[in-house]
């Protein structure tokens, strides 16, 4: 039997960070077998539409514990599209910034 998917601790913060910002965000941590933990979208000014999955970890804990999972490295290097390992609000704040000034 699976075990049921559980949410970084950072993770209301991380999603609180990227909606103030703007962005649309949706839960996706349930979805599991290294599906990344939410899926982030924006309408940039230029009006292009910019989407992106965001795996989520616990900044606050060590990096060997910030580790992606086998099926995280599986699930990250099977997809073609737009893929962010966010551990903070500053990082959050830096992808943001990125985001804005690449497209």
């Amino acid at each position: 039997m699976r075990r049921a998917a559980k949410a970084d601790d950072n993770q209301p913060v991380i999603v609180k960070s990227f909606r103030q910002l703007g962005w649309t965000v949706a839960h996706t941590h349930m979805i599991g077998r290294g599906f990344p933990d939410t899926v982030v979208s924006k309408q940039l000014p230029s009006g292009l539409k910019f989407t992106a999955v965001i795996e989520i970890k616990d900044g606050a804990k060590p990096k060997s514990s910030q580790a992606l999972t086998p099926d995280e490295v599986v699930w990250r290097e099977a997809w073609q599209g737009e893929y962010k390992i966010i551990n903070s609000i500053e990082a959050v704040l830096e992808y943001h910034d990125w985001v804005m000034k690449k497209f």
